[in-house]
C-alpha cells in the first residue's frame, strides 16, 4: 500500500514537473537598439504616417550603375545552376532601365496605408490597413503578418486584400481580418539596429510592443521564413495575447533520437512514426531531398551567419549584384526544378514588376546589409541552443505545407515544437514566398485555420 502511494505521488510529481515546464513562457526582449545611449527621457511613442518617396537624385544614381554593370559570361547551358544566368539577368537589367516603371510601383506601394513609430530606439515601419466593409456585429480580427528574406511588406500586398474582404473574392465573410505587415527592423524601411544581437526575439518583442500601441490586446499572427521564426517567438513570449499561429514553414532546430529513427526508418515504417504517404514523397529518399538540399542551397546562409557585411558591401554598392542574388532565391525557392531553366522560371510565378519592386524595396533603402546580419543574430550562438529553440508552443497553431517549400517538415515532428496543433494542410501548388506566389491558397488556409481555432472568450481591444 505504501508504495502504491508513493507510485501515485511521484506520478503527480512528474506530471506537474513537466506540465510547469511545458508552459514556461519566452521572457520579453526589452533592448534599446538606438544609436549611443538609451535616453532617460521617455521614448516618443506616437504613429507617424509614412509613405515610400524616392529622390530624382537617387533614380539617376540608379541608372547610371546599371549602365556600367559589367557581366560575366556564363557557362554554356548551365541555365541556373551555378546561380543567376547573366544572359538573362541582362534581359532583365534591360527591362529595369526602360520599360519598369519605379514610380508607378511607388503609387502602388502607397496605395495601402503605411506608419512609423519608434519602439526600443528604433524606427519601425507597417502597413497597417482596415477592412472596407464589416457585417454588422461583427469584429475584425487583427493580424499580425511577418515577412522573411529575401522578402519585404510588398510580399502581402496580393493577400491583403483577400483578408480584409474576403467576401468580394468569394472567400464568404465569416471571418475578417484587419492586417499588420511591419518591416522587420534593418529590411525594407523599418530602421536597422545599431548594437549587436537583434535576433528574433528582439524582432518578436518589438512587434509585441507594436501590436500593443495600436490597442490589440489580443492577436493572430502569420509568417513564413523569418516571420515563421519570429511569430513563433511572439507565441512564446505572449501565449495569452497571441490567440492563433499560421504558419507556411517550418524550422525544427533541435534532432532528437525519434527523429533520428525516423530518418532512417521512416521510408519503410511510416505508419511507425506518424508520417503520411505525402511525407515519404516529400522528404525521401532523405540524402536528396534533405541533405543534399541543405549543401546545394543554403550555402548563403553560411555566409550571412559568419561574415554578412563583406559580401553586403558589395551588394549594396551594385544593383546589378542585388538583383542577382535575390532572383537566385525567388528561383529556386519557388521551385529547385527552375534551376534546369535558362530564365530561371522566375516569370512563371511572378512578374518582372513584382520581383523588381522587391529588389528596388532593398535598393532604396540600403538594407541588405542589416538585412543579412540578421542571419548572423540568430545562429551565431549555435543552432538549438536558445532558449526559444527548446520551449514548446501552446498556442492554437495552423501549418500549411507547400510543396515546394526548400525542406518539408511533417505534421509529427512539427508536434513536438507545436503542441497545440489545430491544423496541418499538404497544399497542392506552391513554394517559399506563399502569399506572392499563391496567395488565395495562403488565404484560404489562414480562414480555414481561424474556423478551426478556439473561440476567443473575449476580445479586448
Amino acid at each position: 500500500m505504501l508504495l502504491e502511494v508513493f507510485l501515485v505521488l511521484g506520478t503527480i510529481l512528474i506530471y506537474f514537473f513537466f506540465s510547469k515546464k511545458n508552459e514556461e513562457t519566452l521572457p520579453f526582449k526589452d533592448g534599446w537598439w538606438g544609436r549611443g545611449q538609451k535616453p532617460v527621457t521617455k521614448e516618443d511613442s506616437s504613429i507617424r504616417p509614412f509613405k515610400v518617396e524616392t529622390a530624382e537624385e537617387e533614380l539617376s544614381d540608379l541608372f547610371r550603375r546599371l549602365d556600367q554593370a559589367r557581366f560575366t559570361e556564363p557557362l554554356e547551358n548551365s541555365c541556373f545552376h551555378y546561380g543567376t544566368n547573366s544572359m538573362h539577368l541582362k534581359k532583365v537589367v534591360s527591362y529595369w532601365k526602360n520599360q519598369f516603371n519605379w514610380k508607378k510601383q511607388v503609387e502602388v506601394l502607397n496605395k495601402y496605408p503605411q506608419f512609423k513609430t519608434k519602439i526600443q530606439g528604433i524606427d519601425i515601419h507597417f502597413v497597417h490597413v482596415k477592412p472596407p466593409l464589416l457585417p454588422e456585429g461583427q469584429a475584425a480580427k487583427p493580424l499580425l503578418m511577418v515577412h522573411g528574406w529575401p522578402g519585404s511588406f510588398y510580399e502581402f500586398y496580393k493577400i491583403i486584400p483577400l483578408l480584409t474582404d474576403p467576401a468580394s473574392h468569394g472567400l464568404g465573410d465569416e471571418h475578417i481580418f484587419e492586417v499588420i505587415c511591419p518591416s522587420i527592423p534593418g529590411y525594407g524601411f523599418s530602421e536597422a539596429p545599431h548594437k549587436q544581437d537583434f535576433n528574433s526575439v528582439s524582432a518578436a518583442s518589438v512587434f509585441y510592443e507594436l501590436m500593443l500601441r495600436l490597442g490589440f490586446n489580443e492577436f493572430y499572427t502569420q509568417g513564413g521564413d523569418a516571420g515563421c521564426l519570429i511569430c513563433t517567438n511572439l507565441a512564446q513570449i505572449a501565449p495569452s495575447h497571441v490567440k492563433g499561429l499560421h504558419l507556411n514553414m517550418v524550422l525544427v532546430s533541435k534532432l532528437g533520437l525519434s527523429h533520428l529513427l525516423s530518418i532512417l526508418l521512416g521510408q519503410y515504417f511510416p505508419g511507425l512514426f506518424g508520417f503520411q504517404d505525402e511525407d515519404v514523397r516529400r522528404m525521401f529518399p532523405f540524402l536528396k531531398k534533405w541533405l543534399y538540399k541543405i549543401l546545394s542551397e543554403f550555402g548563403y546562409a553560411h555566409i550571412q551567419a559568419t561574415k554578412p557585411d563583406t559580401v553586403g558591401c558589395g551588394l549594396n554598392d551594385s544593383p546589378v549584384g542585388l538583383a542577382a542574388y535575390i532572383l537566385e532565391k525567388f528561383s529556386s525557392w519557388t521551385d529547385m526544378e527552375f534551376q534546369n531553366l535558362e530564365d530561371g522560371g522566375l516569370e512563371r510565378k511572378f512578374s518582372l514588376d513584382d520581383l523588381l519592386t522587391n529588389i528596388m524595396i532593398y535598393w532604396v533603402s540600403g538594407c541588405i546589409v542589416s538585412s543579412m546580419r540578421f542571419y548572423k543574430e540568430n545562429l551565431q550562438k549555435g543552432i538549438g541552443t536558445q532558449k526559444h529553440d527548446k520551449l514548446t508552443v501552446q498556442v492554437p497553431t495552423g501549418i500549411a505545407a507547400f510543396p515546394n517549400e526548400i525542406l518539408h517538415i511533417p505534421q509529427a515532428w512539427a508536434k513536438k515544437k507545436y503542441t497545440n496543433l489545430v491544423s496541418f494542410h499538404f497544399m497542392p501548388r506552391g513554394g517559399h514566398f506563399a502569399a506572392l506566389e499563391e496567395p488565395e491558397l495562403l488565404a484560404k488556409d489562414i480562414l480555414q485555420f481561424k474556423l478551426d481555432c478556439p473561440v476567443p472568450g473575449s476580445w479586448e481591444m
